[in-house]
């Protein structure tokens, strides 16, 4: 197991913490913090899944190996594509407003694993097994279909020259302002992944059952501040989570309103039933707004994992949640800073990638 070794609670830019690996090198290291980070214990905390160790090496490599992208990037080689997508994600939202949630995690759970690079679109071939079937997306998640009719679409105006991956951030940034959520500008110049990895969702995607400390841990991971998570878990605004998902925490935890979790247990038992769907947030399923922390504050987030982003008001994370609570204003504006830098996660550009014909496979 890894451990972080510190003196304080809370580690600043040029930090240095102790890294040790007791199973299997037996040493430590130093290494020099490139941003800020809280640690949730004063004195040590275990890395989840994957060792802590490389946990912040991958931070570092996120913040250093950027590429260089730009809103204007088509604007001479296909200056309509983002109309195009546009007109996608609309017409797509109108058959099934639901769609818009899908869309938004899709290019959430695309970045998170290798960068933001389409790898999640890939289907399974001969030289891997892709990201699609892997825990956290299995039975879970949905848009493709919308997302081959807009690349469709794009290459009978300009063919060969828009990605997947800048897809994938233009129609989760469309999809939020079609449900009342804030804009912003979004960088193009993205390429495609020529490959993709089960095996790296599995490990770098957060999961319904993570407590605090590994949720910054693993947003952290992706040069993503404490406050960019909060924020960033306010995608679940909108959309749907299966009872098999929520199910312990209706059932097992105490940080709870109880007439809500009695509400959850009338259509997810105790076993069966995995697949029936309960909206994210109770209050304003498909409406992109700050109800999430509302519902937070008041015990009522649905996934373990929301939870405990407020559990008492000594909770890290309890300021930030009030204040995207009583501050709709202040939420919208972090969320649209927290998209962007998670749009910029390790893309691929120059000659790096590849753009695809079609985004499920590899040209």
């Amino acid at each position: 197991m890894t451990f972080a070794l510190t003196s304080s609670g809370a580690l600043g830019i040029n930090s240095t913490a102790l890294i040790c690996n007791f199973k299997t090198t037996g040493s430590c290291i130093k290494m020099q913090l490139l941003e800020p980070f809280i640690f949730l214990s004063t004195t040590l905390m275990a890395a989840h899944k994957t060792t802590l160790c490389l946990v912040l090496l991958a931070a570092c490599l996120a913040a250093a190996t950027g590429g260089k992208l730009s809103p204007e990037y088509y604007s001479s080689t296909c200056p309509g594509a983002p109309a195009i997508v546009q007109a996608g994600v609309v017409a797509a939202l109108k058959n099934e407003t639901r769609m818009g949630a899908s869309l938004l995690r899709l290019h959430f759970h695309d970045c998170f694993v290798n960068g933001c690079d389409a790898s999640i679109l890939l289907d399974d071939n001969a030289t891997f097994v892709g990201e699609k079937t892997a825990s956290p997306n299995n039975k879970s998640i949905r848009g493709y279909e919308v997302i081959d009719k807009i690349k469709g679409q794009v290459e009978k105006e300009c063919p060969g020259v828009v990605s997947c991956a800048d897809i994938l951030a233009l129609a989760a940034r469309d999809s939020v302002v079609y449900l009342g959520g804030p804009s912003w500008e979004v960088s193009l110049g993205r390429r495609d992944s020529l490959n993709a990895s089960k095996e790296a969702a599995e490990v770098s995607l957060p999961e319904p059952t993570f407590n605090l400390s590994d949720l910054a841990v693993n947003f952290w991971a992706q040069g993503l501040s404490f406050r960019d998570m909060v924020a960033l878990s306010g995608a679940h605004t909108i959309g749907m989570a299966r009872c098999t998902t929520f199910r312990d925490h209706i059932y097992n935890d105490s940080d709870i309103e109880p007439s809500f979790a009695r509400s959850l247990q009338q259509f997810c038992p105790p076993r069966g039933h995995d697949d029936v769907l309960a909206p994210l947030d109770l209050r304003t399923p498909a409406q992109f707004d700050n109800s999430y922390y509302v519902n937070l504050v008041n015990y009522k987030g649905l996934l373990h994992s929301d939870q405990e982003l407020f559990h008492g008001e000594d909770n890290p994370a309890a300021a930030i949640v009030r204040n995207y609570a009583d501050e709709p204003a202040v939420f919208l504006d972090d969320f649209a800073k927290g998209m962007i830098k998670m749009g910029e996660i390790k893309p691929l550009t120059g000659s790096a990638g590849e753009i695809r014909k079609f985004c499920g496979k590899v040209n």
